[in-house]
This record gives structure tokens, C-alpha cells and sequence, in this order.
């Protein structure tokens, strides 16, 4: 059980560790927002908390000197500096590191360093020490609130807090007795256990809790600090936090007994004239001092005997589970889902399939009924794993604020279509071509103020980084204002490197993704960012993993924008089955265009020709000559126009078959080295197709249509 809730605690962690960083970013661009402020500060509230009830102490300690920072910021006292912003971004960046590994004495010493440096920040603003706890030091004691709580009596108030907790809390991981003593270190606090619900001992569970609370808490806190206290307790316990003004401490003691039904009002007054009367004479004797006997009031015998009579009476009402609307479900359960669904559309291809062979109506029926609900499962399973892809834009702000600071330059990054969705595990694929894109942009790109306020641009210069559906795939856009790409320095270094002939005539668009070849660089100089050749290549190489291609848009001066062109999933697609030779093949319908009766030409028995479709000259392929099928080709051969996004293609088939749907299996070693092949899928009839990469039957024909030139 505990294993199970600590993963919650550090997936949650990390969550809000994420957030904290984009609460950051958005502080350096926003610094006097106050919403934004008490967010870091709610954050780092939260962190602190749940780490101490994990026994993570030395997160525990380091968060709260981070949010006695925040504090001061909130009270006006210190104000939002870039510098405080880096230091609280080392601080969160050091907080994920002692969530992942064993606090050895070397994080031990990088913590006390930002502490060091925070304190110092801090100091800058001549922060009186007695203002607020000191940076540098520990949790404050209760003495020490108490203390700084009498000094400024004109701003304490006192509160009554009512702390009912739901049975389960400790099984969530919060333990309620550090609430309780957190809220005691606020200022002066007396606490009133009850414990009537406490079951006999062969009934209790050591899992639950059977206690509840009542604080009367004097404090220079408000409102919003206490119940930042509550953060990160579960919607099912009771929490009611009332201010109450002018009443002695017995008399609150005695409006919580009678609240709780435990005494009657005419029993406190009693009691409390029989006190009365015991402590004047004390007080006269010089035995106590008044304010111990209001202190004594919290333990008096009277009170508990009361309480010990009225214990089996009292009946405390509960609150109904609040339900709710989501859960985590482990991604690897997910995959195992979609896996089984793809499944279940194997085994519907391959009923419809015999149930056509069998010709049996009744059977028929059933199998539309069953094709029905596994496509409907099918579509639910596939929607719970798309993600939208804002869940990565978010971490490539701090990759662009470091990377300005690394680069003494002014960049700002703009997101759009964050909300657009995509499949998770194409998500995840997708994080290091877009960081490789994003710093070639701040490198590259973008020039530095004093060459960008010489072209009459703005000093601060902008990465835009956008996404948006189109049909079956996701264009997700790099694009940045800087000076764009310089073609004629690739042409030079092309040339140098023998990928092409000095003075050979090329397209603009191949003389651009010549960069994405394996160690090209036009950089004259190495950096710790760029300039050794890596990084464009793998970019292309991963994009093409995932079925999708790859584009360069760029113009002298006013910037560069690459297009990447994605599928939603990789896990079932719509296909067009065709056939070639005596084996079937899979098109993915999201790149046809229109299928067309093929008339041979008199280059027909090439592997390239070229056909006419509606007045335009395309080239295609024959996938007969591709895959050296033997025999001869039928008279009725058809022509399947694709869209690789650049430009369109004829892929010549012997028959088509018709829409199927294809569920994407990895392909074997045997076919790995043979380029026009993405992956594989099982037939109805227990057979394999395999499945064509279109892109780069694409590049293929587009090579050898300008050799032929």
C-alpha cells in the first residue's frame, strides 16, 4: 500500500515541479503578478508538505527556505528579479534531483549553495530578520512564533479550526498530527483532541484515523495561510476555519465542548465559576500567575470529566465521498489496452472474412453487430491515449530562457494549438527532434540584438512553435524570425564535402535539405549549443520513424520555419489494401489523393514513368519493378495517387482491394534494409501485408526523376 501511494506522491511531485516551472517563466515576463505569486508559493507549500509526510526531510527543509522567499515576495518585501528567478529555478531543478536519487553529501552541499545564494538575494532588499523566518534557517519552533507573535500583537488574530479528518486520510499518505503541529508553529495554539470515535481495540484499524481536532490558533497569519496548511488533505475530511474576536480562552473551550454537544451551556458556567473562584484565591496567594490559569483551562479536571460522560453520546457527522472525475491509469496498462482492441480488429477481420466465405446471414448480422462495438471500443481506447501536445510545449520554455541566457541573446517563444492532440506515444517520440529544431532556431536563427536593431528588427527576437490538425496527421511548425537560412553557404559547403559538382544547377528546397544530411554544419565555430553536424540528420531519422516527413520553408532575413508532418497513431490506421504480384500491400489512406486506371506509355517497363492525371504531369513508381515480382504485368493495372505533402505521386498496383483496417505491427529483421517499407499487419485470413512508407517512395522516385533529366 505505501509503495502504491508513494508513486502517486512522486508522480504528482513531478507534476508540480513542471508547474512550478512554467509559473516561473511566466513570473520573469509578469513579475508584480499576484496570482502568479501565490501559485509559486501554493506549489512549494504543497511540496514541503507532502515530502514531510513521506519522511523526505531534507526536501522538507529545502522547500520551506524556498518558501519563506516566496513569503517576503508575497508581503511586498522582496521583489521579483531575474536573479531571484534563476535561483528558484536551480531550487526546483534541485528539488526534482533529491526526488530521484539518494541525498548524498555532494546534494547535501549543492542545496546549502543555493541557499547561500537565495539568502544573499534576499538580504539585497535590507529584509529585517524579525519580518520573517531567515532563509538560511530551519523550520521555525513554536516559541519563536510565539514570540514574534506577542511582539505584534495589533496584527494577531485568533481563529477557530475545526479539523475533522476522513477515516482513509493516512492511507492517501497524509498524516494529520504534522498538520496539527504545523498549525501550532503559526503562533500560540491549544488543541483539543477528541477521541470518542476511537473504536475497542480489537475493532481498530491501523490504517484509519479515529481522531479529530479543534485548534483555537492566536496568530499574525491570515486566512489564506491556514488553509494553506489543509492544501493537500483529500476532498472527504472537514475542515471549518472561523475568526473569533473578543472572547477569553476558556470561553472558546467551552463554545467547542458545547458545539460538540459534549457539555451544556449551563454545565460550562458552572464550571467555569467554580474555576473562577479556585484561581482568584490561587492568583491572590502569589501561587500562579493569571495567565496560567487561563492556560490550566485547556487541562482542567472538571472539563475532561464532563467529556468522559458525554463521550458515548456524541455523533459526528459525516461528509459523502466526493467522486471523481478522473484517474491515473499507468500509461503501460494503456498500451496494453490499445494492444488487445488491435487485437480484437484482427479477429473481427478475420470472422467478417469466413462469415463471407460461409455466406450465412444470421452470422453476418453478428459479425457488423460485433465489427460495431470493437470499432467503438477501438475509437474510446485510441482517445484515452491521445494527449494534447501543449504537455510538451510547456517544458521548451525553460529550454529557450537557458538557451538565451547561454547565448547572451533576447528570444521569446510563443506556443499555438497547444490543445491540438496526439498520441501519446508519438508524443513522447517527439521531444528531442523538436529540442535539436528549437536550438538551431535560438542559434542559428535568431541573431543577437546588435545585429537584429542593424536590420531594423526588434531586440528580442521570437521561436514560434505551433501545431494544428490536418486530416489524419498533426503539422506541428518551428519557425523563428531571425536572418533565415543562408543558401548559399550550404551550397559552398555542399560542394566542399562532394555532395554535389561545383556549379551544378539545383531547386532551392534540395539545396535546404542538404542540412539534413549526416555531419553537416555551416558553422564556423563550435559551441557548447551547435555547429559539429548532429543533430539535423537524427532529426530527419526520427521523424521518419514515425511515418511523417520533414519541410523547410526560409527567407533571406526574415526567418526559417520547418514543418513537421505527423501521424496521429501509430497504432491502427485506415488503409487501402492493394495487391502486387501474388501479395497484398497497405497504402495508408491519409496520404490518397484518387485512384486511377493505369494506361502504360512507352516507358512502362521502366521502374520510373511518368502519368497525366487531371493535367498533371506526375511521376510514378511500378511496384512490380520495385520489388522485382515476376510474370507479366496485368492488362488492368491501377495507379494510386498519393500526397507526401510537398507534392504528389503515382504508386502503380496491380489490383486494389479496397479499405481496410490496419493494425501497425513492427517489421521483421528480414525487411528492415528494404526502403518503401514502414511496418506490417495481419490479415483477416491469417496472412501478413506489408505496409508502404510513401515518403520515402517519395524521395525515391524524386531521385531518380532528376537523374533521368
Amino acid at each position: 500500500m505505501f509503495d502504491q501511494v508513494a508513486s502517486v506522491f512522486f508522480d504528482e511531485a513531478n507534476e508540480l515541479l513542471d508547474n512550478l516551472e512554467g509559473y516561473l517563466l511566466t513570473l520573469e515576463n509578469e513579475p508584480e503578478n499576484q496570482e502568479v505569486i501565490s501559485a509559486v508559493f501554493r506549489t512549494m507549500h504543497t511540496i514541503k508538505g507532502s515530502s514531510a509526510m513521506f519522511g523526505l526531510d531534507e526536501i522538507s527543509k529545502f522547500t520551506h527556505k524556498m518558501e519563506n522567499a516566496f513569503d517576503l515576495v508575497r508581503q511586498g518585501k522582496v521583489f521579483v528579479t531575474p536573479q531571484l528567478i534563476n535561483l528558484t529555478l536551480k531550487a526546483r531543478d534541485q528539488i526534482r534531483c533529491m526526488l530521484g536519487s539518494e541525498i548524498t553529501p555532494e546534494i547535501q552541499n549543492a542545496s546549502q549553495f543555493i541557499i547561500e545564494e537565495l539568502d544573499s538575494c534576499v538580504s539585497g532588499f535590507n529584509v529585517d530578520k524579525t519580518d520573517s523566518p531567515a532563509v538560511s534557517s530551519g523550520a521555525p519552533s513554536s516559541s519563536d512564533n510565539s514570540s514574534s507573535a506577542s511582539s505584534d500583537s495589533s496584527a494577531e488574530s485568533t481563529w477557530r479550526i475545526s479539523f475533522i479528518p476522513s477515516e482513509s486520510i493516512m492511507q492517501n499518505g497524509t498524516r494529520p498530527e504534522l498538520l496539527i503541529r504545523e498549525l501550532s508553529e503559526m503562533g500560540t495554539a491549544t488543541v483539543v483532541t477528541f477521541a470518542d470515535k476511537i473504536p475497542p481495540l480489537s475493532e481498530i484499524e491501523e490504517e484509519k484515523c479515529y481522531l479529530y481536532w479543534d485548534i483555537i490558533l492566536t496568530t499574525t497569519k491570515t486566512e489564506n495561510d491556514i488553509k494553506d496548511v489543509f492544501i493537500f488533505v483529500d476532498d472527504t475530511s472537514k475542515i471549518k476555519i472561523e475568526k473569533i474576536t473578543g472572547v477569553g480562552i476558556h470561553k472558546k473551550i467551552g463554545e467547542i465542548l458545547i458545539s460538540r454537544k459534549l457539555i451544556t451551556e449551563a454545565e460550562l458556567t458552572k464550571v467555569i465559576e467554580e474555576q473562577r473562584k479556585v484561581g482568584d484565591l490561587l492568583v491572590q496567594k502569589n501561587v500562579v500567575s493569571e495567565q496560567q490559569i487561563k492556560a490550566a483551562l485547556a487541562e482542567q479536571g472538571h472539563l475532561n470529566k464532563l467529556v468522559k460522560e458525554k463521550e458515548a453520546q456524541v455523533s459526528v457527522p459525516t461528509q459523502a465521498a466526493v467522486t471523481s472525475q478522473t484517474i491515473r491509469v499507468n500509461a503501460a496498462k494503456l498500451d496494453q489496452l490499445v494492444d488487445l482492441v488491435g487485437e480484437l480488429v484482427t479477429f473481427d477481420a478475420r470472422l467478417s472474412s469466413i462469415a463471407a466465405e460461409l455466406k450465412n446471414s444470421s452470422l453476418q448480422t453478428l459479425t457488423e453487430l460485433g465489427e460495431h462495438l470493437i470499432f467503438s471500443l477501438r475509437d474510446i481506447s485510441m482517445d484515452m491515449r491521445m494527449l494534447p501536445i501543449g504537455t510538451i510545449f510547456s517544458r521548451f520554455r525553460r529550454l529557450v530562457h537557458d538557451l538565451a541566457s547561454q547565448l547572451g541573446k533576447n528570444i521569446e517563444l510563443i506556443t499555438e494549438g497547444a490543445e491540438t492532440e496526439l498520441d501519446k506515444n508519438v508524443i513522447e517520440k517527439l521531444n528531442d527532434p523538436l529540442v535539436h529544431l528549437i536550438r538551431n532556431c535560438c542559434d542559428h536563427g535568431i541573431e543577437s540584438p546588435e545585429a537584429r536593431a542593424l536590420s531594423g528588427k526588434n531586440a528580442t527576437g521570437t521561436v514560434t512553435l505551433s501545431a494544428r490538425h490536418a486530416g489524419a496527421f498533426v503539422l506541428i511548425t518551428i519557425s523563428d524570425d531571425g536572418a533565415g537560412l543562408n543558401r548559399d553557404a550550404i551550397y559552398n559547403k555542399a560542394v566542399e564535402r562532394g555532395l554535389i559538382k561545383p556549379g551544378e544547377s539545383i531547386p532551392d528546397k534540395q539545396v535546404y535539405d542538404l542540412i539534413f544530411q549526416p555531419g553537416f554544419s555551416t558553422s564556423k565555430a563550435v559551441t557548447s549549443v551547435s555547429g559539429r553536424g548532429v543533430g539535423m540528420d537524427v532529426v530527419k531519422k526520427d521523424i521518419d520513424s514515425l511515418g511523417g516527413s520533414v519541410s523547410i520553408e526560409t527567407e533571406k532575413g526574415r526567418g526559417s520555419s520547418f514543418i513537421l508532418k505527423i501521424p496521429l497513431t501509430l497504432a491502427i490506421i485506415e488503409g487501402m489494401l492493394v495487391q502486387i504480384g501474388e501479395n497484398k500491400y497497405v497504402i495508408p489512406v491519409s496520404g490518397v489523393e484518387e485512384c486511377i486506371e493505369y494506361e502504360p506509355k512507352e516507358d512502362s517497363d521502366f521502374l520510373c514513368s511518368h502519368i497525366v492525371a487531371r493535367d498533371e504531369y506526375l511521376p510514378c513508381i511500378n511496384m512490380r519493378k520495385y520489388f522485382e515480382v515476376p510474370g507479366i504485368s496485368p492488362q488492368d493495372q491501377q495507379v494510386v495517387v498519393v500526397n507526401d505533402q510537398t507534392s504528389k505521386i503515382g504508386i502503380i498496383v496491380d489490383h486494389i482491394i479496397g479499405n481496410h483496417q490496419t493494425v501497425i505491427k513492427p517489421i521483421g529483421k528480414l525487411f528492415k534494409k528494404i526502403e518503401g517499407l514502414s511496418g506490417s499487419t495481419i490479415l483477416g485470413d491469417g496472412s501478413v501485408a506489408l505496409i508502404l512508407d510513401i515518403f520515402k517512395l517519395s524521395d525515391i522516385i524524386r531521385k531518380m526523376d532528376i537523374k533521368s533529366r
